[in-house]
Parts: C-alpha cells; structure tokens; sequence
C-alpha cells in the first residue's frame, strides 16, 4: 500500500525527493501519511480536492482486497 502512494505522488510533483510516507498498521485499518514539500501540497490535493479523492479510492480499493480499512493523510 505504501508504495502505491509513494509511486503516485512521486509522480506528481516536482520534488519527489521530499515525499515521505509513512504506513501505520492495525489490526482491521491502515494509516498511511503522506507528507509532500509546501509548494506541492496543490498538485497532491488537485483542484476541489480531486486528485487527493482519486488516491484515496484506489488505496480503498486495494485494501478492501486485503479485508481492511485503510486512511490517507496528507500532511505538510
């Protein structure tokens, strides 16, 4: 899961070497932090928040494979 977020924003922005995530694990759920330099922090969001949805719904899609719950933070 945590390299699928990375892989991601990596992609977006233009310094991928300041995206640092981070994957907590439970028993039932997974929170993975996602933190990106200040200047990026648009291009993870998107515009009304798109992009951050978008990312989201694939990281809940492939959890939901796995019979877990997981959370995305994006964080400065």
């Amino acid at each position: 899961m945590k390299e699928l977020v990375e892989y991601i924003a990596k992609s977006l922005v233009d310094s991928p070497d300041e995206v640092e995530v981070t994957e907590i694990e439970g028993e039932r759920s997974i929170i993975i932090e996602l933190r990106v330099a200040a200047d990026d922090m648009g291009k993870v969001i998107g515009k009304q928040g798109k992009i951050a949805k978008s990312i989201r719904t694939l990281t809940r899609a492939r959890a939901t494979k796995e019979g877990k719950r997981v959370v995305v933070e994006i964080l400065r």
